[in-house]
């Protein structure tokens, strides 16, 4: 079960050869892999994926198809290829992925021969690139522990030395009664240079545990400040092609339906008067199926035209503190392009020093209307992005604290981003209330159905919400309003949601569905929703609020949960401030 919280976005993009013999197949390995925003160059022999892995650094081997030659034995195989990666100094921490024929024990076999992981044909894109980035991962993880063993190596022989100088002065001492003066003043000097050297490798040690703050953050994936731009252009893409044909929607099953229909029109023309009775009957049953579906969808339409003002966008940013200096994490500082400068390997530079931005975690949610004084209702986890998070656990320990930098919402139809601040954190479940300075804006408040019959089994229901957050606002506009947006705004998520409210492209997105179960603790229903839609109201057909959305379960049907409204009742008896 995934909680709903930002997608980390890469801040580097890493270096992927490819080798592929067939054409077509080598050009959809480019595309998508440019299209996740990786640095990818596709070879058709091994001899050039080969020599450009030895001059271009490269982090990973993809290996596709590999065409055997009697006069090149380079070329014979995938054995051979993974034995010369592996034996090559320049190469030897490249990771190599091997896309390995149909047959069952083609997996096992590339494995066998070397490589680090190995997926069968036909393959899924979606699994390449997640098995892509598993590797990535685990290439930056060897990364860093060879860095830290390279600096406990120099700090140790930094050490040595100072403890041999040592041992040379204490022998001195003990001759230093029959030393004139003159070697006594020298071994005053000596002892200097000790302390000179001690105070060196000190200054080393504390450099290098500087340079080592950025591993808080690469090691546990979170992303920056900024939004890579061709990163989120590939996932808008994706989204597009998604939005309004997810499986199960009311759109996807009116044109499933359309379709459906206009098949049995064109079997009807060609049929003989037997089959024709068949057919008109289906026709007269699918039309009537659209003709629910289409009602349904209208209805729901007009129940919820005025709810969908009073259902926002929220952007929480998160920083990182330390919890010896109290000092937040920054980057070192930017570039001509507006991106962290980065190391040698292409990570962006960490330090609790100096002036520049401060390193923040994006995370979307949704919240709505549910007391005067705009008071919101929406998830803990929203609210507070580390509980029950791993990720941003893990930061913890190394020496940081997670903690609210700020937190605004936008709601449709309003050009400004509200300021907000939690209210209250229910400590028994995932639901939290906050308060938004709505300044002049006049917006309804949610109606609650709190009783055992506002969520009834089988019954219809409507979610709303802001599921995949920025990425799925983005793909509801065009490709070129979309790029201009990322372009002019340098990918900052702040100006991006600010230039969105103004064109006014800030709204939920609205599903339908059925309530599959009603336990104590939550509503179980098909509705379909993702990342970002966390803290969505869920609504019967009367147009009241029984549930809060809090999770997706995925590959289980699209089922989803949300929490029964009923168990908001102590947040709620919360007196707002001022009252």
């Amino acid at each position: 079960m995934d909680r709903m919280a930002a997608t980390p976005v890469n801040i580097a993009p890493e270096k992927i050869i490819v080798i592929e013999s067939n054409a077509d197949s080598r050009e959809s390995l480019l595309k998508i892999l440019s299209a996740a925003g990786y640095n990818a160059t596709a070879f058709e022999s091994p001899q050039e994926g080969l020599e450009a892995l030895r001059e271009s650094s490269a982090d990973l081997a993809l290996l596709g198809q590999i065409v055997a030659s009697v006069s090149d034995p380079i070329a014979s195989g995938v054995r051979e290829i993974v034995s010369i990666i592996r034996g090559s100094a320049a190469t030897e921490r490249v990771r190599i992925v091997v896309i390995a024929g149909p047959a069952p024990d083609a997996r096992a076999t590339a494995l066998d021969f070397g490589a680090d992981d190995a997926l069968s044909e036909p393959w899924d894109p979606e699994e390449l690139l997640a098995r892509v980035r598993t590797q990535l991962r685990a290439r930056r993880a060897d990364n860093e522990l060879l860095a830290k063993a390279r600096i406990a190596e120099e700090g140790q022989q930094i050490a040595h030395t100072a403890f041999d100088a040592l041992a040379v002065t204490e022998k001195m001492a003990t001759d230093a009664s029959v030393l004139d003066k003159r070697l006594t003043t020298g071994l005053i000097a000596f002892f200097g240079l000790v302390l000179v050297m001690s105070a060196v490798y000190f200054l080393f040690v504390r450099s290098a545990q500087k340079q080592n703050l950025r591993t808080n953050i690469v090691i546990a994936g979170l992303e920056g400040r900024l939004v890579k731009q061709q990163n989120m252009i590939a996932e808008v893409r994706r989204l597009r092609g998604r939005l309004g044909a997810t499986p199960g929607s009311p759109v996807q099953q009116s044109n499933e339906l359309q379709q459906h229909a206009a098949d049995l029109k064109a079997k009807m023309a060609g049929a003989d008067s037997d089959q024709v009775a068949a057919l008109q009957k289906e026709l007269d049953e699918t039309d009537a199926r659209l003709k629910h579906i289409e009602e349904q969808g209208n209805a729901a339409e007009n129940l919820i035209r005025e709810d969908v003002n009073s259902v926002c966008l929220l952007h929480v940013s998160v920083a990182f503190r330390n919890q010896q200096s109290g000092q937040r994490l920054r980057y070192a500082g930017l570039n001509q392009q507006g991106d962290p400068l980065q190391d040698s390997q292409g990570n962006p530079i960490l330090t609790l020093d100096g002036k520049g931005p401060e390193v923040k975690l994006d995370i979307f949610g949704t919240g709505f209307l549910v007391g005067p004084a705009g008071r919101l209702m929406t998830n803990r986890h929203v609210a507070e992005p580390w509980w029950k998070n791993d990720d941003l656990k893990d930061i913890t320990s190394q020496g940081f604290q997670a903690e609210i930098s700020e937190i605004h919402a936008y709601f449709p139809g309003d050009v400004r981003a509200f300021k907000a601040e939690i209210q209250n954190i229910s400590q028994d479940t995932d639901l939290a209330t906050m308060m938004v300075d709505l300044q002049d804006l006049k917006r309804p408040i949610l109606s609650i159905d709190s009783a055992p019959a506002g969520a009834v089994t089988g019954e219809p229901i409507v979610l709303m919400g802001y599921a995949t957050g920025l990425a799925a606002i983005l793909a509801r506009t065009d490709e070129d309003t979309a790029h201009q947006i990322l372009t002019s705004t340098g990918g900052d998520v702040s100006q991006v949601l600010d230039d969105l409210a103004r064109k006014s492209l800030i709204r939920p997105i609205i599903t339908q569905g059925h309530i599959g179960d009603v336990l104590p603790d939550k509503i179980v229903f098909d509705a379909q929703t993702t990342s970002g839609g966390s803290g969505g109201p869920l609504l019967n057909h009367q147009g009241k609020v029984i549930g809060v959305t809090y999770a997706v379960l995925q590959g289980f049907g699209g089922s989803n949960f949300g929490i029964p409204i009923s168990l908001s009742k102590s947040l709620l008896a919360t007196p707002n401030p001022g009252n």
